[in-house]
């Protein structure tokens, strides 16, 4: 029995694949309106019957993801077995010059508004933090107290 037209109907009227729709009929008369159905409005009514129906969906539960995303929000799940690519893939080598360089200039800039260092430090150890000198501000602080640079407390 070929019910190809009627198939290409159902799957117009369902808004799903050919293959996703099934017929299901237990006496003759059931194929035989099936085989008379030629219509979209033919097709709704063995729908609404129960005789044509659509297959149910299988897709994958994101249940699991969303648990996992929401612990990465947290910061978890980011230890170094879960990296991929280099530290440099993860956090470009400029956007952590940047993040560091803007860091110590906005000290130096607090310390001289501060009156701790003299111009003269300042402008001293602010080409030496765009020479890339300091590591971090821990690293501008050690150097200050070493070198005795500060006039008053910091």
């Amino acid at each position: 029995m070929n019910l190809r037209l009627q198939r290409r109907l159902a799957s117009d009227v369902m808004g799903c694949s050919g293959k996703d729709v099934t017929f299901s009929f237990e006496s003759d008369d059931d194929k035989d309106a099936l085989k008379k159905a030629i219509t979209k409005r033919d097709i709704r009514l063995l729908i609404s019957a129960g005789l044509i129906s659509r297959k149910p969906l299988n897709n994958s539960s994101r249940g699991r993801i969303r648990k996992a995303m929401t612990q990465r929000c947290k910061g978890r799940r980011s230890g170094h077995g879960s990296r991929k690519g280099k530290k440099t893939a993860r956090q470009p080598r400029k956007e952590a010059w940047m993040k560091r360089i803007r860091l110590a200039r906005t000290f130096l800039k607090t310390l001289r508004g501060k009156k701790a260092i003299t111009p003269k430090n300042y402008r001293m150890l602010y080409l030496k933090a765009k020479g890339g000198f300091f590591r971090s501000k821990r690293h501008i602080k050690l150097y200050i107290d070493e070198h005795k640079l500060a006039g008053a407390k910091q």
